[in-house]
């Protein structure tokens, strides 16, 4: 036999050594014949992309691209990819400090309007105020961001400028650079209200320190003397899943608090252990009451265990895990629904409140605290 004879025999059996090789991984790895045609495209793309574009291109920035238009071509608004700076800005946020200007956004009709601006914070000093309209962050029009996205845009390091382009009703667009400060915000703050019978905690976001802060105020106030409660969750976007079962272990009796299902039907239950009674509980929610927050306000509403007071929470009845990858940065992604002890899923529908009471823009008193007020002092009776 010939040496070329030889050689093509030996790179032919490399050639389907090779091809069989690959096979086999596509197989482990559970990818049949159009994943693994969608795979070659997508390394095919790549590599032209490498090899032919008219300019150098970074490989890392044509994946963070790849990932990003992956996730985003879910068409869910939760899950997101997150390069270093946001994913860092996600995890000082719920550890309860991290840079940012301190303002409250609230997300309707794709509009981000400040719904609250923290007293002593950069957004105060440079003239912020409840109403205004964020058109775009550092030139960027805020509709190119999901909006998970705006406020992870908006925080950053302390120290650093970002630039907001404000509408305000009856004036010109303007736009503010504000220095970024750290923000230190407790997300669960109480007090005795002015009759000295009803406590009142607020709790903004539901962090990793949330269920021991509102262990502690709860506690100061029963001390105080509380005879009701109620929790106001207005402007709440929700946050950890665990910290709001911390929470409702204080305040639903013990049975079911929220029962989660993955897309496989699998389902994770969580459960109250909570034996001794509560003081009655008047809850308050609104149409930025969003994910965690509606875990409660359900769990306490289903098990009877309060009234709610307010607007139609917004409906985020989904899970996401945030899970980190290898260059710091990080995907954030729905990976199941959520269901109330009573077996409803609220994602895109919202929880009805008990008594409905709309807030207008003329309104000069808080009418939903003052009914909720009403209702507290009838069930303390």
């Amino acid at each position: 036999m010939s040496k070329k004879k030889i050689a093509l025999i030996v790179v032919v059996t490399a050639l389907a050594s090779s091809f069989l090789t690959i096979m086999g991984l596509m197989k482990l790895f559970g990818l049949d014949g159009e994943k693994t045609t969608d795979l070659l495209r997508f390394f095919g793309v790549k590599r032209m992309i490498e090899t032919r574009y008219v300019s150098d291109v970074d490989t890392t920035s044509l994946m963070d691209g790849a990932i990003d238009g992956m996730v985003k071509s879910l068409g869910d608004p939760h899950s997101i990819y997150m390069k270093t700076s946001m994913y860092k800005a996600l995890k000082e946020h719920t550890a309860g400090a991290f840079g940012g200007i301190g303002v409250t956004m609230g997300f309707k009709d794709d509009k981000v309007t400040i719904m609250a601006v923290l007293e002593g914070t950069p957004g105060e000093k440079v003239g912020l105020k409840v109403g205004d309209e964020i058109m775009s962050v550092d030139g960027t029009p805020v509709t190119e961001y999901q909006p998970e996205e705006v406020a992870l845009h908006i925080r950053g390091d302390a120290g650093t400028e970002v630039k907001l382009l404000i509408h305000r009703a009856d004036e010109a667009d303007k736009e503010y650079a504000i220095q970024r400060d750290i923000i230190k915000v407790p997300s669960a703050k109480g007090k005795m209200l002015d009759d000295g019978r009803m406590g009142y905690i607020r709790i903004a976001s539901f962090g990793e320190n949330t269920g021991d802060e509102f262990k502690s105020e709860y506690n100061k106030l029963k001390e105080a003397g509380m005879a009701g409660l109620i929790v106001d969750l207005r402007q709440n976007p929700g946050g950890l899943i665990t910290s709001c079962v911390e929470v409702a272990d204080m305040l639903v009796p013990k049975g079911n608090i929220v029962s989660v299902v993955q897309r496989d039907g699998s389902k994770e239950a969580y459960d109250s252990s909570l034996e001794e009674s509560t003081p009655p509980i008047v809850v308050l929610i609104d149409g930025n009451s969003a994910s965690a927050s509606e875990i409660l306000a359900g769990a306490l509403q289903d098990r009877e265990a309060a009234t709610i007071v307010g607007s139609k929470s917004y409906g985020k009845g989904s899970v996401q895990v945030v899970v980190p990858l290898f260059h710091n940065d990080g995907l954030k992604l729905t990976i199941a629904k959520y269901y109330t002890p009573s077996g409803k899923c609220i994602d895109g529908i919202g929880i009805e409140p008990d008594i409905t009471v709309n807030l207008s823009e003329g309104d000069t008193v808080d009418k939903q605290l003052n009914m909720a007020k009403e209702v507290l002092q009838k069930k303390m009776q």
